[in-house]
């Protein structure tokens, strides 16, 4: 019988990369993405280990660290990295956006959100019951967790009664690339995806949590005040997306809405650009990172006032309760009409994104990871 020989632990950082193999970066992915790029180019000494499930990572990526590739089919958190760090463990390890495996050292994971808990009709029973068991397992394991908003801190220690020394908070930052295009590029993207001018956009995963199905009854106040605009949302398919559709195709206003699927982030930054008016209609987010790309393209934001995104948008968007339809057209042809206000929003918009960057977000989550890597050899 062959015995597997555990090493010392390594005074290394180790990170569960595995969400950058994913090809349509998303909420997490872009998360994980943008902070270990933020973490790179701040050139620090700290020895850092990524963990992917794949053979190897994008070819832009391009980071200066130890890569560990060990692909595995199925189970790869419980099994296969549980394994790895079982024979080469870590300082600590962090899991920016999944649940730590079972075997593990010390650990921080990374909370996005509890939307599961305000808007259970989201999700399916099997998936809100995974992703109660998961994040319970997570906070309960972790050393310390890392929550993306003071709301879902605040979710962490009524639900979980997570103790709140235990979380530090770490917003999103907003990609500096992620900017308005010129003219010609804006033109040629609107051509290539098929879409006409005069629109407002919404962005995100079709999932029932993302509202836009109220949003699509909304436009009927557009259609009233004699505004030509459509809707135009940007998002792949997510759970639930059928019953979604088939809601906008009941709204009355279907005529109205395109939906373009997934965008990648150079078409997203002319669709940013394009838009009249951008708007997040949701009933729950953990951060809201739309809402802050689109201010820092220049368009104003009609932002729901559920969950995180007051605390984002601040007061440089028009907050509005989602579950009042009324109100949300009003406020959108209120956003689309009133000059003076919408030029007031762009510029308190761009002053906004600039407060959320990504090298702020890498400084300190590696603050955390550190902290928590040399108490581990402090006790040794």
């Amino acid at each position: 019988m062959t015995q597997i020989r555990l090493r010392p632990i390594e005074p290394v950082i180790g990170i569960d990369a595995s969400r950058l193999s994913v090809g349509q970066r998303t909420g997490t992915e872009t998360y994980t993405w943008e902070t270990l790029r933020a973490m790179a180019a701040l050139n620090e000494p700290d020895a850092i280990r990524l963990y992917i499930n794949a053979n190897a990572l994008p070819s832009e990526s391009n980071f200066p660290w130890d890569i560990r590739s060990i692909p595995f089919p199925r189970f790869w958190t419980h099994a296969r990295l549980s394994l790895e760090i079982a024979i080469h463990p870590p300082g600590v390890l962090w899991v920016p956006a999944h649940v730590i495996p079972i075997n593990h050292p010390k650990s921080v994971v990374t909370i996005h959100d509890l939307g599961y808990l305000h808007v259970p009709e989201g999700h399916t029973d099997r998936q809100r019951r995974m992703l109660d068991y998961t994040t319970r397992w997570s906070v309960r394991t972790a050393a310390h967790i890392i929550a993306i908003s003071e709301t879902t801190k605040r979710d962490l220690v009524e639900r979980y009664r997570v103790a709140e020394q235990n979380i530090t908070v770490i917003p999103h930052g907003v990609n500096t690339s992620l900017t308005r295009p010129d003219d010609v590029t804006i033109a040629e993207t609107m051509q290539r995806l098929g879409l006409t001018r005069p629109f407002v956009l919404a962005v995100g995963t079709v999932q029932p949590r993302k509202n836009y199905d109220g949003l699509a009854r909304a436009l009927g106040a557009i259609k009233i005040a004699g505004l030509p605009h459509q809707l135009v949302i940007a998002g792949k398919r997510g759970w639930l997306a059928d019953e979604v559709h088939r809601k906008i195709d009941a709204s009355g206003n279907a005529d109205r809405v395109h939906q373009l699927g997934y965008v990648s982030e150079h078409d997203l930054a002319a669709l940013y650009a394009a838009a009249d008016l951008m708007v997040f209609p949701s009933w729950y987010e953990g951060f809201g990172l739309p809402a802050l790309e689109a201010m820092q393209c220049g368009t104003p934001v009609v932002s729901s006032n559920r969950g995180a995104l007051p605390e984002s948008v601040g007061d440089a968007g028009l907050i509005v309760d989602p579950g009042d339809e009324a109100a949300l057209g009003q406020t959108l042809v209120r956003g689309l009409t009133d000059d003076a206000l919408r030029q007031r929003l762009i510029a308190a918009g761009r002053r906004r994104a600039r407060e959320f960057t990504w090298e702020r977000t890498a400084r300190l989550t590696l603050e955390v990871l550190r902290n928590q890597r040399d108490e581990t050899f402090r006790r040794k």
